[in-house]
């Protein structure tokens, strides 16, 4: 597949995941209307039929082979009961109570998606033979859509580390060898941490003398901003590059984390020029510093970007990592 297409490919897959959330989000608004408001029994049924129609059509669309599987059905007619119930202003949520029929379909709807992804949530974990926290989280997924569970998931890690791990080991696998760069970011991450401080501050005061409720909200995505800033500072430390068996794992924090097999590594450069670092097919995992190590490969392996064809990062001492990398790879072509 070439760039274009992945482009395009990219790009619809976008699209596909934003269209329902923007109907819905349109048929919020739409039952808001004076016309809404003076037929509310007819508004709400639309607004029912909009959302499962949207929804199943979005279960559809995402479904491998195009087929979500009969369990879809009450999940996605329970997120449309739930959208319809919080979504309808008072006038439908009195003209929903005057229909007992559709109120309680729609509840029998909520009832039959608990009953039934409990039931598959009880099997999944105790077939599961992963950590804790991939069961929990594959669990928690038979209840909620899987890039909610995903999103929940990664706002608590990051909330964690932020907050309540200080100090303990770097995460390294057993039979892996790490290598830090966080030493280097120490002082620019400080002063990031201290300017964030005093922006959260300043922000607050100013704001609050125009609009507290402005304030609390700009406060409020600031603070959240400043959680991840402190634990994407910490996990430089935690995450440092890998040696594994299969190759190398080039990380940086919460931001990268790039497995690279051993047998694709073609040439490592420890000098190399400013387009080498800033082509399109170049991985720079070099947060805030010029990297002192380029991997060529010998062909491009997936990225999260597209095909990557170098990557370059930076250690702070990089040595002993080429050193045990060249020797890896000798060995590794004489084995082969």
């Amino acid at each position: 597949m070439n760039a274009q297409a992945r482009h395009i490919s990219t790009r619809g897959g976008l699209v596909m995941r934003a269209a329902p959330v923007a109907i819905v989000a349109l048929a919020i608004l739409a039952v808001r209307t004076p016309l809404a408001a003076a037929y509310p029994r007819t508004a709400l049924l639309l607004f029912l039929w909009a959302a499962c129609d949207t929804l199943m059509l979005a279960a559809i669309a995402r479904a491998p082979g195009r087929n979500p599987g009969w369990h879809a059905v009450p999940a996605v007619l329970a997120a449309a009961s739930l959208i319809v119930w919080l979504g309808s202003p008072p006038a439908l949520r009195q003209a929903l109570l005057a229909m007992p029929a559709i109120a309680i379909a729609m509840i029998a709807m909520v009832l039959a998606h608990i009953a039934w992804a409990t039931a598959r949530a009880r099997r999944i974990f105790r077939r599961t033979h992963a950590a804790p926290g991939m069961r929990w989280t594959a669990a928690a997924s038979a209840f909620l859509p899987v890039p909610v569970v995903r999103a929940a998931a990664a706002t608590l890690s990051i909330t964690y580390l932020s907050l309540v791990r200080w100090g303990g080991p770097a995460d390294v696998p057993s039979g892996s060898r790490a290598f830090a760069y966080h030493r280097h970011l120490a002082p620019m991450c400080a002063t990031m941490l201290v300017l964030s401080l005093i922006e959260l501050g300043v922000c607050h005061l100013l704001l609050g003398l125009w609009s507290p409720r402005a304030a609390l909200i700009v406060s409020a995505l600031s603070g959240a901003g400043l959680v991840y800033l402190i634990a994407l500072i910490k996990s430089f430390r935690i995450q440092p590059v890998l040696m594994t068996g299969e190759g190398v794992r080039v990380r940086a924090g919460l931001a990268i984390d790039q497995a690279i097999p051993l047998d694709a590594i073609a040439a490592i450069e420890t000098g190399f020029a400013g387009s080498d670092v800033n082509a399109p097919e170049t991985l720079n995992a070099a947060l805030l510093a010029w990297p002192n190590i380029l991997l060529r490969l010998r062909r491009p392996i997936p990225g999260r970007r597209g095909p990557v064809s170098a990557v370059a990062f930076r250690l702070d001492d990089p040595d002993p990592f080429v050193r045990l990398l060249k020797w890896r790879m000798e060995h590794f072509q004489v084995d082969r």
